[in-house]
């Protein structure tokens, strides 16, 4: 009996964080992965390692999403090694850290480059995939989203503003990739990476940690690795989905109880 050639997963900003884990977790489940970075080579090449010992054959790719050439030959260079595609996460993201009410913190050139990454770099991993992935007659795709594109809060507006588009571009292209294709999108809340660390003291960073916990119903900040496992769900299961974007966010678009409610406490006593 003939064995199943390995599938084939593409994920772009997956040095660390969210995409690492993702890779990591599609190796162990028997795809082939290309880890992509742009500037955290070491970590890129540490990542790689993880998944050839989980058995995947690995290609580490550097390049900017945000060119249109180097997603082009990111595609090209899974398409040479293994002749497939199955799966794309759209993850390499761009921000600038900035408060709301500073409104000269953010300039033209801040928006343009944020979205250049994560719309038009999203947009363009698509269009590189597609053809392969057509031409299979079938394929899966997930943009990691966030939820500051549902509820316009998140480390800059011009962010929140890109993943609204993101959002929608999703819709949008759910249009025209079926039937072949599929494409969902996750809406992370806060997660614990580095990425997150970045806009924040060590000190800040804990006590957003507790604060933020504790504003959710599930009173937690989830880790790189539980938002990968609804990327992966996406791509693995949810056959019949797509153009749907779904909030991974231990429950913060939820709301709150107003203070006057019953609460957790008295469910408790019960």
């Amino acid at each position: 009996m003939t064995a199943q050639p390995r599938k084939v997963a593409l994920i772009t900003g997956s040095a660390t964080g969210v995409g690492a884990a993702a890779a990591i977790m599609l190796a162990e489940r028997g795809c082939n992965v290309v880890i992509n970075y742009t500037r955290s080579k070491a970590e890129a090449e540490d990542t790689a390692q993880r998944c050839r010992d989980k058995g995947a054959d690995v290609i580490v790719f550097q390049g900017d999403v945000a060119d249109d050439a180097a997603c082009q030959a990111m595609a090209q260079a899974a398409i040479a090694r293994w002749d497939r595609i199955d799966y794309l996460i759209n993850n390499a993201a761009k921000t600038k850290f900035n408060p709301y009410e500073n409104l000269d913190g953010l300039s033209a050139e801040d928006f343009l480059a944020i979205y250049k990454v994560n719309v038009v770099g999203a947009y363009q991993m698509v269009r590189a995939v597609a053809p392969q992935m057509k031409k299979q007659g079938r394929g899966a795709v997930v943009n990691n989203s966030s939820i500051g594109g549902v509820t316009g809060i998140a480390s800059s507006m011009a962010y929140a503003a890109s993943k609204a588009a993101l959002n929608m571009m999703t819709q949008s292209l759910s249009l025209v990739l079926g039937p072949e294709i599929r494409i969902n999108a996750i809406a992370p809340g806060a997660i614990q990476t580095r990425w997150l660390q970045g806009g924040m003291t060590p000190e800040q960073y804990q006590a957003f940690l507790v604060n933020a916990a504790a504003m959710v119903p599930l009173q937690t900040v989830p880790t790189a690795e539980q938002i990968a496992e609804a990327l992966v769900w996406f791509l693995e299961g949810a056959s019949v989905v797509t153009g749907e974007v779904l909030m991974v966010d231990a429950g913060l678009h939820c709301g709150r109880l107003p203070p006057s409610s019953s609460n957790k406490a008295s469910w408790d006593k019960k």
